[in-house]
């Protein structure tokens, strides 16, 4: 049994997904129909276009849907693999919602357009931001961000993203987090915090928070409109961790995802704890194999899908299955 994992935004680099394109003809496919259903040239996007361009919201998320969706059809009509599981982080949910039939490609493409059009609209510029909480447990973040509010009298902060042990981003009011940068000493924590670290990322908008509010309703007026079907193989949503197949489900997950944190941990001790040893970060780069590293590397054997060397290690590992 092998899952199939999609990462989501901070994986994009120029010339992701370029040899899909120049050696398989549903590659081409795939990008061509995503491109035609925004009127944006995704291979321009992908291949050529600068990393300033590429990392804009509006453009990063459909260039990796299509990526992911392009190296999933790949993987399954040349190579064999059968994924019996699926989970996306953040907008990646929506490669695993292609993936298990749950929309249709152009219906997906057309939604995370709009996703990153709302959410970087959101919130004005300066207004909000994410700062990675290294070195700190779940409750030890939670505390933080209660702590913040309280004492700086800011709002919101909340955990963002749960993506290992150790690794936990928070978003929100910029003026909290500036305010706990310059106030914060790990002695206010509860429990051993001595390699506590914060550190500012550098995102458009605070993802994964309640800014995130109108972005959220956005897509719930959009995807509203949109039919969904049951998924063909279990989903692990980010909102709970939990695996779902019922549509409508899934529809009031993925538009609560917007604002509510993405519970990667959580959701990849769900995948452990269906025997899912075998997983398949199915897109461009290696961030997830990192993550999965740090939440259970004896466990987890996670393969890439980078180069044609790296299908052909999973075609052997579909032969055998």
């Amino acid at each position: 049994m092998m899952s199939f994992l999609f990462p989501g935004q901070g994986s994009q680099a120029p010339g992701m997904g370029k040899f899909l394109y120049d050696e398989f003809k549903i590659a081409r496919e795939t990008f061509e129909e995503a491109s035609d259903a925004i009127n944006l040239n995704l291979k321009k996007l992908c291949f050529t276009e600068s990393p300033e361009v590429l990392s804009l919201t509006e453009n990063t998320q459909p260039a990796l849907l299509t990526v992911s969706t392009a190296t999933a059809r790949v993987l399954q009509t040349q190579f064999g693999a059968k994924p019996s599981l699926t989970a996306g982080h953040s907008v990646g949910e929506y490669a695993s919602f292609v993936l298990g039939g749950v929309i249709s490609l152009p219906q997906a493409v057309k939604a995370v357009r709009l996703r990153g059009q709302s959410m970087q609209a959101a919130v004005p510029v300066g207004q909000g931001g994410m700062t990675a909480a290294l070195g700190l447990d779940e409750a030890q973040v939670q505390f933080l961000c209660r702590w913040t509010i309280e004492q700086s009298g800011y709002a919101p902060l909340s955990p963002a993203n749960y993506n290992c042990p150790g690794q936990i981003v928070i978003s929100g009011k910029l003026d909290a987090l500036n305010w706990l940068k310059a106030n914060f000493k790990p002695e206010i924590l509860p429990g051993e915090a001595k390699r506590a670290k914060l550190i500012s990322l550098q995102v458009s908008a605070p993802f994964h928070c309640e800014m995130m509010k109108p972005a959220e309703l956005a897509m719930q007026k959009f995807l509203n409109a949109v039919t969904f079907n049951n998924s063909k193989i279990p989903i692990i949503q980010n909102v709970h961790a939990q695996l779902e197949t019922d549509a409508t489900v899934l529809k009031t997950n993925i538009i609560k995802q917007i604002s509510a944190p993405v519970r990667w941990t959580q959701s990849m001790q769900t995948l452990k704890d269906q025997h899912q040893a075998l997983a398949i970060e199915v897109g461009h780069g290696t961030v997830l194999k990192g993550l999965l590293k740090k939440i259970d590397a004896e466990f987890f054997k996670v393969y890439s899908t980078n180069s044609l060397d790296d299908l052909k290690a999973i075609e052997s590992l579909s032969a055998r299955a």
